[in-house]
C-alpha cells in the first residue's frame, strides 16, 4: 500500500471515530435534555393554563415563567422532535415536580388537562346566592368568597374602584375548572364584564347618556329585578330614564328588596312601612340611581340600560301572568293597579 492511499484510510478512520464520538455526544446530550428531571423549587405540582391558540412561543414562555422548564433553547429543541409547536392542547394542567422535557411535551400533547364543569348563572342574581350556587356546584368557600367580595384590596387588584363587587360579575354560562378558587372566579366573572364595556360603541353610547360603568350597572340590576322577561328590559329601562329626565323618584320596588335581604329579612312582600326605610338605596326616598348595583345584572340588562326604549311611559304594574302593563299617566296606572289587586285577591 502507498503512502498516499495510507493516509486516505487513516484520514477516513480518523473521521468515523470522530462521527461516532459526536454522534455519541449528542445522543448523550439529547437524552440528558429529554429524560433530566426539571425541578421548580416548590416540591409540589404546578397548576398551569394554556388558553386556545396560544403561540408555542407564549407556551415556552408561560413555562419558563412558572418554573416549569429551566432552558427555552433545550425546551423548543426537544419540542422539534415531537412537532410539539403544533400539537400541544388548551386546558388546565398540573405539572409535577421534576418533570422531564419528554414527559412533558407527551403530556401537553396527548391533553390530559383537568376536568371542566359547566355552569350557568341566572341573570340578576344576588350576590349571596351566587356564593351559594358556587358552592354547591364547585365546592368554594361561600364565607370567603362573599367576604372578598367587600375586600377593598382584592377589588383594587382588579382595577375597580368600589366597595362592593356586586354588579361587577356578568351572570353567563361558564365553564370552571376543577378545584377552581375564590378569587379566580371573581377574577373570570369580573373579566367577562370588563369586556363589554371595553368596547368602542359602548364607551360612546355612555358619554351620549352622561353615565359611568357604575351607574349604567345599578340602572341595569333594577331592570333585572323588576322582570324575568328580557322582552320587555328596553321598556322598562325607557320608564326609568324618563322619571330621571323629569325628576321623579325612580319608586323601584328591586331597590327596597335589596334593602330588605341586606337586614335579613324575609321578602314575601314589600310593606308600607318598608318604603320609609332610611337608606340612599331607597328609591322611594331619595331621588335619582341609588349609590351601586342591587344585584349582578346580566349583558340583557345591561344593553337595555344603555339603549333604553323612547316612548312616554311613567309607570307600570304587573298584569299577573309574568308581564307588565305601561301607563303614561297617574290616572290610567291607578287603574292598572286596581285590576292588579283585584286579580291578586282573586287568585289567593
Amino acid at each position: 500500500m502507498n503512502k498516499k492511499s495510507k493516509k486516505r484510510n487513516f484520514f477516513i478512520k480518523n473521521l468515523i471515530y470522530s462521527l461516532v464520538a459526536i454522534i455519541v455526544f449528542l445522543g448523550g446530550y439529547f437524552s440528558y435534555i429529554f429524560f433530566s428531571p426539571n425541578y421548580n423549587g416548590i416540591h409540589q405540582p404546578i397548576q398551569l393554563d394554556i388558553l386556545q391558540g396560544s403561540s408555542f412561543s407564549t407556551i415556552t414562555d408561560l413555562l419558563y415563567h412558572k418554573n416549569v422548564i429551566t432552558n427555552k433553547f433545550n425546551f423548543k429543541l426537544s419540542s422539534l422532535v415531537f412537532s410539539a409547536h403544533k400539537n400541544i392542547k388548551a386546558g388546565r394542567y398540573e405539572i409535577p415536580d421534576g418533570i422531564s422535557y419528554y414527559k412533558l411535551l407527551k403530556l401537553l400533547i396527548e391533553g390530559r388537562p383537568k376536568n371542566q364543569k359547566l355552569v350557568t348563572i341566572q341573570e340578576g342574581i344576588w350576590q349571596e346566592k351566587l356564593a351559594e350556587l358556587l358552592k354547591i356546584e364547585l365546592g368554594i368557600d361561600k364565607e370567603k368568597f362573599l367576604k372578598l367580595s367587600s375586600d377593598e384590596k382584592f377589588i383594587k387588584s382588579l382595577d375597580l374602584n368600589i366597595s362592593n363587587i356586586e354588579g361587577y360579575l356578568l351572570p353567563e354560562t361558564y365553564y370552571f375548572y376543577e378545584g377552581t378558587n375564590e378569587e379566580e372566579i371573581i377574577k373570570k366573572l369580573s373579566s367577562e364584564l370588563r369586556k363589554i364595556f371595553m368596547k368602542p360603541e359602548i364607551i360612546d353610547q355612555m358619554k351620549y347618556l352622561n353615565m359611568d360603568q357604575n351607574q349604567i350597572l345599578t340602572m341595569a340590576s333594577i331592570i333585572d329585578g323588576e322582570s324575568n322577561q328580557i322582552s320587555e328590559f328596553k321598556r322598562i329601562a325607557g320608564v326609568y330614564y324618563n322619571r330621571l329626565k323629569n325628576n321623579w323618584k325612580l319608586q323601584a320596588d328591586p331597590t327596597v328588596q335589596y334593602l330588605l335581604r341586606q337586614r335579613g329579612d324575609k321578602i314575601n312582600q314589600i310593606l308600607y312601612k318598608d318604603l320609609e326605610i332610611d337608606s340612599k338605596f331607597n328609591t322611594y326616598l331619595y331621588y335619582g340611581l341609588p349609590p351601586a348595583p342591587i344585584n349582578n345584572p346580566g349583558k340583557e340588562a345591561i344593553m337595555a340600560a344603555l339603549f333604553p326604549e323612547e316612548h312616554n311611559y311613567f309607570y307600570f304594574v304587573a298584569d299577573g301572568k309574568g308581564r307588565h302593563v305601561f301607563s303614561e299617566s297617574s290616572r290610567e296606572h291607578q287603574n292598572q293597579v286596581n285590576r292588579y289587586r283585584i286579580w291578586r285577591e282573586n287568585n289567593k
